[in-house]
């Protein structure tokens, strides 16, 4: 027997099924990340395939099935215009939801990855900031447990004034000084941006225009996160700097 149920969810991402369905990846608040049929919705009179796009969020009645959910309502949440009315957001919008799909499993519930990912498309759509991306990466890792060192020298735990730290490096999982350093440079400038988006200033961190150290964060934020999934994000040129 099907059992019907009620979630709430933002869309992920969706690929053809037979002539004139569509599978859709939806991140839930109460079932983790469900993988659903919508019956119809690349016909032209369909109901509700237009509600049904990546970034969305919507209100669905689903069916439970076997392996695939079914659809059965789509309704809009909030509207997904502000997040396709510039190349920027939509680009952003498109890198946020790709790491939520690569974190989140299919059928466990997460429902802080859920506000998370809501909370991220909603910031985009007011402002699509050079750190929006790369922030809510360091703070998805942060959720993982995988929240880097930065106050000391993940090494060797010197943290006095004048030890500056100097170098990142991701299987230490943070910050090293001059006389431990491996993995990357990093300057003071990305340290001081990090340790804001970490330690609670996330707004004063959103609110920089771009520099070498937004961009210096943006690809360190990329490389950690691809680390943790051991996987190369198809977003990631969008924010390395060449």
């Amino acid at each position: 027997m099907s059992e019907l149920y009620r979630d709430v969810g933002v869309v992920l991402r969706t690929y053809k099924l037979g002539e004139s369905d569509r599978i859709v990846v939806v991140m839930t608040a109460e079932n983790g990340k469900v993988r659903a049929v919508a019956k119809g919705v690349r016909k032209t009179k369909s109901k509700f395939g237009a509600r049904l796009e990546p970034m969305s969020h919507v209100r669905l009645l689903l069916y439970r099935g076997r392996e695939l959910d079914i659809v059965s309502q789509a309704e809009s949440v909030e509207p997904l215009s502000p997040l396709l009315s510039s190349l920027d957001r939509a680009s952003q919008g498109m890198a946020a939801i790709e790491a939520v799909d690569q974190l989140g499993l299919e059928r466990e519930p997460n429902p802080q990855l859920y506000r998370m990912a809501v909370g991220v498309l909603r910031t985009i759509a007011e402002r699509p900031a050079p750190l929006n991306v790369p922030a809510f990466y360091w703070k998805l890792l942060a959720a993982e447990g995988l929240e880097p060192h930065l106050d000391a020298c993940v090494r060797c735990g010197e943290s006095e004034p004048e030890t500056q730290l100097v170098a990142f490096d991701l299987n230490e999982g943070g910050a090293l000084c001059r006389a431990c350093r491996t993995g990357a440079s990093i300057s003071p400038a990305a340290l001081r941006i990090m340790r804001d988006i970490l330690g609670g200033r996330l707004n004063e961190a959103l609110a920089l225009e771009e520099s070498p150290a937004t961009h210096e964060v943006g690809a360190l934020a990329t490389r950690a996160l691809e680390h943790h999934i051991e996987r190369r994000l198809k977003a990631v040129a969008m924010f390395e700097q060449h």
